[in-house]
């Protein structure tokens, strides 16, 4: 027989539609039913590509006789953390705290009123390595509830106290936040610096994630050879040839378990491949230019196989397939050798480290452990010859692949991942002279805004046609960025119309003015335990962090005093958190950099017929703080821009300036990029 969960749309309810638990889903009716009941909540918080979340559901929620307990003595609340980040950042933080340790599946008791009291992560079926068994949590649970109900109650109190502290204090700033105070960047370089594994890339040892909010901001932190931009382009080339990028069918898995980056937990996220894709952009920018192809394989990889019939983007591919990980992206010897042929197969295996043994409990992870250079050399061939053949051997295997049965595809689409994947294919799209990215990006957003916009706020989950849950912060400030960028690629003043409002809305809704702070949730949202705040990075850029940076582009486009106040504000109040975990908190610290530093501003006057040329030219310019403005003076919008004052019947030319400096305007894409280049100069030799 299904449980509750049957009737809902996201793929991790559905996931676990027919345990024996009797599931609730977070909402009044749960909550209501354990204060008539006085019974205590057990809530597990999970999202459908989690692989130990599949481990627990199989060891724990199938069983009956675990069923049994959870249902006798607790209102069971599933909750898909990506549907629900408010309640998953509430009661993550609460775990932490109790126990110094987060992730997935989460797993937290509480009281009636939502005050939680104890929680973990996994737990496993029997005790084993120290932990209890998932039964024997429960009982404990469950017994203190009923037995030390005093002293269980003066705990949730103490700990949602320190949670609500937690989210309103400010860490202590060295100072006020001066627009013209560059030590905090260099503070930032140096504290990176220390843990920054010179082999490998990435920073500290085992197991390591991307980060590549931090990697963007250490690429926009100097000039190319500066340590941030060095460690940062080093750390994406590792990545790149690592078993965490998908080498057959592109895109990148979640995060690596060594410190190689070779084997990944096999999730592949929506927001990780559009972050990622960004950060080697900007590298390709920088010079690195064997990270361009990458950042196209990894976006083709997100429009084949996580863009939905309409545009929109799914959020994710599992982890699992047949009841394994990895299962799906594995090799074996025999397999390549029947699919390419001997003399194919061996070159492959030697490139990409295909042995007998294997790198992966016996089967194979596509990496590329050796420089490939070298190896063309030994096999008496030219680069772009084994270039063409693998890339051939490489399809061969896509294909083949495609036949075995897939990992589950959630096709859930978030207003906030959405935003992130079209600001990357947005930018990436006039940089690495791919238009299709753009008309891509264009179309998700018309989709998307079409679906989430309700009378000037924004929805944040579309599934199976159906739209629910108010947006957070991050909606907002994601799909605000993303409308920028479009703009940026297009001149197109729609998109900066879109950004104006969903900029406004922003601040009605999540702005304190008696506390002068960012809330993570809307000031009208359900009513939680505590509102729920949070500055620091986590798998995808803070909400503050997006706010932060859509009000910085926005004043720098619009010359908006009210943005800028508030942008000032919000560095002012987190400089304290970014001295002390500059790595925790990437994002933001580009938004301060953009702030504080010079802009390198290009306007062309003119529609894209006419300055479409310049337009791809400035974006392949690589200023770390370079602005595009301008457009067709006879849009409205454009025309009331500050930098189109006195230019609107200077159709056709392109302006740059620095600041109060402004050069000679150009007419063509030769002379902008020349004036570019001088503009950049002087800047760098300041």
């Amino acid at each position: 027989m299904p449980n509750r969960l049957a009737n809902e749309t996201s793929p991790y309810l559905l996931q676990h539609a027919h345990n024996p638990v009797d599931w609730h889903t977070w909402g009044d009716e749960a909550l209501d039913l354990a204060r008539e009941q006085d019974r205590p909540i057990l809530l597990s918080i999970g999202y459908s590509a989690c692989h130990w979340c599949h481990v627990m559901e199989r060891e724990s929620f199938e069983d009956v006789e675990t069923a049994r307990l959870m249902n006798g003595s607790f209102v069971n609340i599933k909750v898909d953390r990506e549907e629900r980040p408010d309640v998953d950042s509430i009661y993550m933080r609460a775990v932490q705290a109790m126990t110094g340790q987060g992730g997935w599946p989460l797993t937290a008791f509480l009281t009636p009123a939502g005050v939680p009291y104890y929680g973990g992560t996994y737990f496993p079926p029997e005790p084993r390595h120290g932990m209890p068994s998932f039964r024997q949590v429960l009982s404990a649970a469950a017994d203190a509830y009923r037995a030390r109900r005093d002293d269980v109650t003066r705990a949730g109190a103490q700990l949602t106290e320190v949670l609500a502290r937690g989210a309103t204090e400010p860490h202590p700033a060295s100072g006020h936040f001066d627009a013209r105070d560059g030590k905090l960047f260099a503070h930032a370089v140096s504290v990176a610096g220390r843990t920054f594994d010179p082999t490998n890339g990435g920073f500290g040892a085992a197991p390591k994630f991307p980060q590549p909010d931090f990697l963007h901001f250490l690429l926009r932190s100097g000039d190319p050879g500066t340590h941030g931009v060095t460690m940062a382009a080093h750390t994406l080339s590792r990545m790149a040839a690592g078993g965490i990028r998908d080498h057959a069918g592109g895109g990148f898995h979640r995060y690596s378990v060594d410190a190689r980056w070779l084997v990944p937990h096999f999730e592949k996220m929506l927001y990780d491949n559009a972050l990622i894709a960004r950060a080697l952009t900007r590298a390709h920018l920088l010079g690195a230019r064997h990270l361009g192809p990458v950042a196209e394989e990894t976006l083709d990889y997100v429009l084949e196989d996580l863009a939905s019939p309409d545009g929109v983007f799914y959020s994710a591919r599992d982890a699992d397939s047949e009841g394994e990980e990895g299962l799906f992206y594995l090799w074996t010897p025999s397999e390549v050798r029947e699919l390419l042929g001997s003399d194919e197969a061996r070159l492959l295996s030697r490139i990409y480290d295909v042995s007998d043994a294997g790198n992966f409990e016996g089967r194979n992870i596509l990496h590329l452990p050796h420089d490939v250079d070298a190896v063309a050399r030994q096999e008496g061939m030219a680069r772009d010859e084994l270039d063409e053949l693998l890339k051939a051997s490489l399809s061969t295997l896509k294909a083949h692949r495609s036949t075995r049965p897939q990992p589950l595809r959630d096709e859930k689409v978030l207003t906030s991942w959405n935003g992130l994947t079209i600001r990357a294919l947005a930018e990436a799209g006039p940089a690495l002279g791919r238009p299709d990215f753009t008309r891509a990006a264009a179309r998700a957003a018309d989709v998307l805004l079409a679906a989430v916009r309700r009378d000037d706020t924004l929805r944040r989950v579309l599934t199976a046609g159906r739209v629910h849950v108010n947006g957070f912060l991050e909606d907002y400030g994601a799909l605000g960025n993303a409308c920028l960028s479009l703009y940026e690629a297009t001149l197109d003043a729609r998109w900066l119309t879109e950004a104006a409002w969903i900029a406004d809305a922003m601040v009605d809704r999540f702005w304190s003015r008696a506390e002068e702070l960012f809330y993570d949730a809307p000031e009208d949202g359900e009513a939680l335990v505590v509102r729920p705040r949070d500055i620091m990075d986590n798998a995808t850029p803070s909400g503050n962090s997006l706010a932060t940076e859509l009000l910085a582009r926005s004043a720098a486009l619009t010359g908006s005093a009210a943005h800028v106040t508030l942008t000032e504000k919000v560095l002012a109040r987190e400089r304290g958190t970014m001295e002390r975990y500059p790595l925790a908190v990437g994002r933001l610290l580009g938004a301060a950099l953009a702030h504080e530093t010079s802009r390198l501003e290009v306007t062309l006057v003119g529609s894209f017929s006419r300055v479409g040329g310049m337009l791809e030219r400035a974006h392949r310019h690589p200023h770390p703080n370079r602005v595009i403005t301008g457009g067709d003076p006879a849009q409205p919008a454009v025309a009331a821009l500050p930098a189109m004052h006195e230019r609107l019947e200077h159709t056709g030319l392109g302006f740059v300036c620095v600041g109060t400096t402004c050069y000679e305007p150009v007419a063509s894409s030769e002379a902008l990029d020349a004036t570019l280049r001088r503009a950049h100069t002087s800047m760098s030799a300041r």
